[in-house]
């Protein structure tokens, strides 16, 4: 066991860093890392912008999809949809979460993410971390 103490940050493979920071940043809205201009900032964690072919590296796009957690997936897909973001079908409604697949500028798959079911059985926790009260 190495002891992971949490993931610092995930490489997004980029042709086009340009359009790249204007999707992350202006268009989803994620502030940039004080630590440089290709970084982004989720809450927990930071999504750098790579450039593969810099490096001699060939580029590939991630298929394996980053959720983004929004607060509702329906108006996030409606606003991206407004600003020309194309979606990879329907909003997907599992039981216990909405998700929302689209690509970024450079293929990239990213999911609008929503949970809206408890984990496990555990009462519904708000985004402040309290467990929600139930009504009598």
């Amino acid at each position: 066991m190495i002891g992971v103490e949490h993931v610092d940050f995930v490489a997004v493979p980029t042709r086009d860093a340009a359009a790249a920071r204007r999707f992350y940043g202006e268009l989803l809205g994620l502030p940039t890392s004080p630590h440089g201009g290709d970084e982004f900032e989720a809450a927990n964690v930071t999504l750098a912008l790579w450039q593969p072919e810099a490096e001699g590296v060939p580029f590939a796009p991630s298929t394996a999809g980053i959720a983004l957690r929004v607060a509702d997936v329906p108006a996030a897909r409606a606003r991206l949809e407004a600003a020309g973001v194309s979606f990879l079908g329907p909003t997907v409604d599992t039981g216990v979460c909405l998700m929302g697949f689209l690509h970024d500028p450079d293929g990239n798959v990213l999911i609008l993410h929503r949970r809206y079911a408890p984990r496990g059985g555990a009462p519904a926790v708000d985004d402040a971390g309290a467990a929600a009260q139930s009504e009598a």
